[in-house]
């Protein structure tokens, strides 16, 4: 972005995927204008937040042919937290598009961070805190950055201190249902270090991946497996991406009995164990991450974590409200 001011914290901002939606509201900013889309932004983390109003109806939705400039001026938001990459790759904006837009409403401060498997992104990724401290910078809100490290370390050791030892640990497959009839999933690596598979390295997964030549999804190699690939690997546990906001029985419904139902399927000890799981959402910013974490941990860890808070919704509504 090069060098980006600020006169003071921004009043009307929009992000376009969750981690910075979710990074915004966690540093008292409020809600984001807009988001890509509803279907994969985890509102149910931060309803659940005690005393805190989000109201998800009011987000604007970004996809397809919706995400032009003339929707950009009527979000008028004084920033866009946006990696502007994104709008060329994604919605066919041109360099001047971006540079219109930063000129005349706001700056652009984003970085795609989901993922590091993506050969057009050259320049430095961030993790999750390093993301998040840049954008307590532009919020002043460097007290409520500080009070969400601390419970984010305190989470950790939580893990650390539940985690049943690594020789215990679970082989795990991450994989995105594809489009199209059958069976075909999108691979993830949980090495790929992006902040979409933080949860699965905090809690020492090992990836079922890490000694097959399979890689890991990118925006130009969109490789898929099979059933065939999912008897071959045969995870211990199956981690299923694309069904975030699905309840326990519509999860069941709609990916674990067409999965048991399929031939062939009986020979993925995760199937045979029943250790099919909802893996949640792509983008995770510090309250969703809670969220993911806890979720993950009580699924697949279920006696270590069953009466274990890793997310501790009061305490973060207090310092989104700025009780720090």
């Amino acid at each position: 972005m090069g060098d980006v001011q600020f006169d003071g914290p921004p009043e009307r901002w929009t992000a376009l995927l969750p981690t910075f939606a979710d990074m915004g509201f966690a540093l008292g900013g409020g809600q984001t204008l807009g988001i890509q889309n509803h279907g994969r932004f985890a509102n149910e983390a931060f309803e659940a937040l005690p005393g805190m109003e989000f109201n998800a109806d009011d987000i604007v939705e970004l996809v397809g042919n919706n995400v032009s400039k003339e929707l950009f001026y009527e979000l008028n938001a004084d920033v866009h937290f946006i990696d502007p990459h994104l709008l060329r790759l994604w919605y066919g904006w041109d360099q001047s598009d971006v540079d219109e837009v930063a000129d005349n409403l706001g700056p652009f401060f984003g970085n795609f961070i989901r993922r590091h498997s993506d050969d057009w992104h050259d320049y430095r990724y961030y993790t999750l805190y390093e993301a998040f401290e840049l954008m307590a910078e532009v919020f002043r809100a460097q007290d409520r950055y500080q009070a969400f490290v601390e419970l984010h370390e305190g989470m950790l050791e939580l893990l650390d201190e539940h985690l049943p030892p690594a020789d215990q640990r679970p082989s795990a497959l991450l994989i995105y249902p594809a489009d199209g009839p059958g069976f075909q999933f999108y691979p993830f690596r949980f090495d790929d270090g992006g902040i979409s598979t933080k949860q699965w390295r905090d809690l020492g997964l090992t990836d079922a991946l890490s000694t097959t030549d399979v890689g890991h999804y990118s925006f130009s190699d969109r490789g898929t497996l099979d059933l065939e690939g999912l008897i071959e690997i045969d995870p211990e546990v199956l981690l299923v991406r694309n069904h975030g906001g699905a309840s326990e029985s519509e999860f069941h419904t709609e990916v674990v009995e067409p999965l048991q139902a399929e031939s062939g399927s009986n020979g993925i000890q995760a199937v045979q164990d029943g250790a099919v799981y909802n893996a949640g959402y792509l983008d995770q910013g510090p309250i969703i991450n809670f969220y993911h974490t806890e979720r993950a941990a009580r699924d697949i860890y279920s006696d270590s974590f069953e009466d274990v808070t890793l997310f501790d919704r009061e305490r973060v509504a207090e310092i989104v409200a700025g009780n720090v």
